[in-house]
């Protein structure tokens, strides 16, 4: 209930999110599954994933960008706690449409205007990913505190980023979940 996404690709099987793309449904450009019921600013999120192929993400504090030719009914902007088949960013913080990588797994990034980098780093990303199982299940957790985004993937903090910059951060919006464009995926 209060979920909006394509048709096409998007379903409730036994309870569960589904978004799937397939040989004859290509996905086009990255579309996502919006949560309508609420904006939240400071929360945290709790969800179990399993993906099959490709990459995906979950969205939050994000914003719905506005549709033209190009840009499809459902498309976010904002950040995103990253899933992919290949656990190359799995856990990390990607900004999509925006600023970017901005934690990847394995830090404790910071951004304020004019000062960006990696202020301190966590376990090793390659320790953090032995973590992740493949095929799987996985629990990603997401606390938003403020300016402070912090992920949590099955019990391992993976990447943890502080926002000061005021001009271009977030403090509330939308939760969404990504299927991405390339081959035929399935994330639940």
């Amino acid at each position: 209930k209060g979920w909006d996404g394509d048709p096409a690709f998007w379903r409730v099987e036994g309870g569960t999110l589904v978004g799937e793309s397939t040989e004859a449904n290509p996905v086009k450009q990255n579309t996502f599954l919006i949560y309508r019921g609420s904006e939240p600013g400071d929360f945290e999120l709790k969800v179990e994933f399993r993906i099959n192929a490709t990459n995906s993400g979950v969205q939050y504090r994000s914003v719905q960008v506005p549709s033209d030719e190009k840009t499809g009914k459902w498309v976010l902007k904002g950040y995103q706690a990253d899933i992919d088949i290949a656990n190359q960013y799995t856990g990390m913080l990607y900004e999509e449409r925006g600023r970017g990588f901005l934690a990847p797994r394995g830090t404790l990034g910071y951004l304020s205007e004019g000062i960006r980098g990696t202020v301190g780093a966590l376990e090793s990303g390659d320790n953090l990913k032995a973590y992740i199982k493949q095929n799987d299940w996985n629990q990603f957790h997401v606390i938003a505190r403020g300016g402070t985004l912090i992920h949590i993937l099955n019990g391992h903090v993976t990447a943890v980023f502080v926002d000061d910059d005021v001009k271009n951060r977030t403090l509330k919006g939308l939760l969404g979940s990504q299927i991405h464009t390339g081959p035929p995926m399935k994330v639940e």
